[in-house]
């Protein structure tokens, strides 16, 4: 559908925007292996600031734990690189990112290894995206292949997918 719609002329990102501002949703942002491509890009269309709150870095690892609150034993035990890091950072990060004491409708994270090298016994390209809407949390497990600019494309461009799908539920 994306390829189609592409194809088409359609700038997906500014449909999910759209979409967002029209059902007056809001939607706030945790990355770690994207590095703020994915809140760039959800930024990039006109009326964004209407629905998304922010968007978190948390790139090292401790700071998902200081920043986001995603729980202390689970990052030691299995590492960032975890669906439930994932998902943790999608719903946590709706909070941390309130306004005006009103938590995001949306989560959306983004974990995974980019490359060059494995991270935490994961290879190069396994990546989880997190989307939390309501009191639904959904992990999207990737296996990416290609470079490190590619992997990060990707996941930016899987995370908007992921969102589109999810309001077209």
């Amino acid at each position: 559908m994306p390829d189609a719609q592409a194809a088409a002329g359609v700038d997906q990102t500014a449909a999910l925007i759209a979409t967002l501002a029209a059902r007056g949703l809001t939607v706030a942002v945790a990355e770690s292996l994207t590095g703020g491509q994915l809140t760039g890009e959800l930024t990039r269309p006109a009326g964004a600031s209407a629905v998304v709150s922010g968007g978190v870095v948390v790139y090292a690892t401790e700071l998902k734990h200081s920043v986001v609150g995603v729980d202390e034993t689970l990052l030691s035990e299995h590492g960032p690189v975890h669906p439930d890091v994932a998902r943790q950072l999608a719903e946590r990060v709706r909070v941390v990112l309130a306004v005006d004491g009103k938590a995001a409708d949306i989560g959306v994270s983004t974990t995974g290894v980019a490359g060059p090298d494995a991270q935490g016994g994961q290879p190069v390209g396994t990546v989880f995206v997190g989307l939390a809407i309501g009191p639904e949390t959904r992990v999207e497990a990737l296996q990416l292949g290609g470079d490190r600019a590619g992997i990060r494309a990707e996941t930016v461009a899987a995370a908007v997918r992921s969102l589109v799908a999810a309001l077209a539920e």
